[in-house]
């Protein structure tokens, strides 16, 4: 009879408490909240940043602002305009502009099938996150229809009436 072995685990290593959460990809980097209130997300892409070395130290920080940031494609490459990244504190004189105009790395087989897309009219390219992904800074775009004004107020009861009736369910399991 063949002898048995245990199978030894090693206890979870805590995770370096000195290192930052939103570099080592824990915590997205910037979140655009706005987008999913003025906006219809209806699919989504991630694509690299092209970044030099104070924008990537600042963004490590969390002081990236994607709120009026939007995705433009133009000779065949895709473009991130009015993304502000804050200049690093301790940067130099080779510190970066906050709104300079960043490329984005995707394939060409997704940027050929958003050309098609952004064409159409009410469609453009809005940033939602901004992220760590194996050291790598991404961001995801999402392809988005504006929404109106009554949208976005029925937008807002919905959510209130799914939200009160999470509540009433709770309440109700409380009692039993």
């Amino acid at each position: 009879m063949a002898k048995q072995t245990t199978h030894q685990t090693q206890p979870n290593r805590e995770r370096n408490p000195r290192r930052q959460p939103t570099a080592s990809g824990e915590k997205d980097a910037a979140v655009n909240r706005n987008a999913s209130h003025n906006y219809f997300l209806l699919e989504k892409f991630e694509a690299g940043v092209v970044l030099t070395g104070t924008e990537v130290k600042s963004v490590r920080t969390g002081k990236t602002n994607l709120k009026d940031a939007y995705g433009l494609i133009k000779d065949g490459e895709l473009w991130l305009l009015n993304c502000h990244i804050s200049p690093y504190d301790h940067g130099n004189y080779a510190n970066h502009a906050a709104l300079r105009t960043r490329k984005l790395l995707i394939h060409k087989e997704e940027i050929r099938k958003l050309i098609g897309k952004t064409q159409q009219k009410g469609l453009t390219l809005i940033p939602t996150r901004m992220y760590f992904k194996n050291g790598k800074i991404k961001v995801e775009l999402a392809l988005a229809k504006g929404k109106q004004l009554w949208d976005k107020r029925e937008t807002e009861r919905r959510r209130t009436a799914d939200k009160e009736a999470r509540e009433a369910i709770s309440r109700g399991r409380k009692h039993i």
